[in-house]
């Protein structure tokens, strides 16, 4: 086959590349430009976009010895990913930009350019499985990102290749090693590549301006002041602005965000817990809309955040009714939900979280949740 490979300048896409070649592909590397201004994105082990990467990607193209091209899409970036970012938080949400990448630009913009120039598949270095056509966990699970790619549909998970995920990290790094890869040992990328300083509330208020509101507890009474609900998210406990603890000394957590009246709401680590989650924007990863309840397991957060459940399609979303309750869950996020089998979590499908219910709502198994699902 023809294969793109994505080359982010880091070990995991230069080793998925030379997997490529090996496996006998006709490949071509490419580097994503997603800034107009490359030196206002992070370098080091806290980028994975910037001029430093290009360059790494570059020295890592010639080592395979195959051809090398920057594609600029830093237009396409800012619109579907920077500047949705800022409109999510903005409106009380808390985005994965990430996730938003791999959906409208990795998998969407890239692939359909690769297509329209001849290319058969997408090559990444994201770690996780494809097994005809199903989508899994990788085997390395503190590396796993399944869950950034469970916005793909069938369509694009059908011209997607990702080599290294059947393989620990420790390993790829071996490997490029022994291939003479320069970026054996180039740390991790970490946080996000377009807020240069590392400080997301800093950007956003630069970016949404002050807009005033209250910071409230469970019954309304007006705790403190704030400049905006872009610099909270549901479970915050730090930076809140408040005097001190609540009356029996316990710490304060935000619960709720109101972004039309900017109303902060903040209780008790009771007050987090969730049994239900709404989501809309379904994605099937099978391409077929899944008929009555599914066992399954969901994550609400790349790395943590998981419970058993039961999910079921609600017309163009979905609704989770866990089994026992997640905290920290938050308009915005996605909710991955898999199935776990003897080859490993496969990914049924995935939502963004629209809403969720709390210790009011019926946890899977009561009397209560029982009779609604018969």
């Amino acid at each position: 086959m023809r294969v793109l490979a994505a080359m982010s300048g880091g070990v995991d896409s230069a080793v998925a590349a030379a997997r490529a070649v090996d496996a006998g592909h006709e490949v071509v590397g490419v580097h994503l430009a997603l800034s107009a201004s490359p030196g206002t994105l992070r370098t080091g082990s806290r980028g994975c976009c910037s001029k430093e990467d290009a360059g790494d990607a570059r020295r890592a193209a010639d080592v395979l010895g195959i051809p090398f091209y920057v594609w600029d899409f830093a237009d396409r970036f800012k619109e579907d990913v920077i500047d949705d970012f800022v409109a999510a938080y903005a409106a009380g949400e808390t985005p994965n930009p990430c996730l938003r990448c791999n959906e409208k630009i990795k998998f969407s913009a890239l692939a359909d350019r690769a297509l329209a120039l001849g290319f058969d598949a997408v090559v990444t270095g994201h770690y996780a499985r494809l097994d005809d056509g199903v989508l899994r966990r990788a085997v390395d699970a503190d590396k796993d990102q399944s869950y950034v790619l469970a916005v793909l549909n069938a369509q694009q998970l059908s011209r997607a290749m990702f080599p290294v995920g059947d393989t620990p990290k420790p390993q790829i790094r071996e490997e490029a090693a022994e291939r003479g890869l320069a970026v054996a040992n180039k740390p991790d990328s970490h946080d996000i590549c377009f807020i240069p300083s590392g400080d997301t509330q800093a950007f956003l208020g630069a970016k949404i301006g002050i807009r005033p509101g209250a910071v409230v507890d469970a019954d309304g009474q007006k705790l403190a002041d704030h400049e905006g609900v872009h610099g909270f998210t549901i479970g915050q406990r730090k930076g809140l602005g408040l005097p001190g603890p609540a009356a029996d000394g316990k710490p304060r957590y935000v619960t709720g965000i109101d972004p039309d009246s900017g109303t902060v709401r903040v209780g008790s680590v009771e007050d987090l817990q969730v049994w239900t989650v709404e989501a809309e924007r379904a994605i099937w990863t099978s391409g077929v809309t899944p008929e009555g309840p599914i066992e399954c397991v969901a994550q609400v957060r790349a790395h943590g955040g998981m419970a058993s459940a039961v999910a079921e399609a609600v017309g163009d979303g979905l609704i989770v009714r866990l089994r026992e309750p997640l905290t920290g869950v938050a308009r915005g996020q996605a909710v991955v939900l898999y199935r776990p089998d003897e080859l490993g979590d496969l990914v049924i499908g995935s939502g963004t979280i629209s809403g969720t219910g709390g210790s009011g709502s019926a946890p899977v198994g009561s009397d209560a949740e029982s009779a609604a699902t018969r």
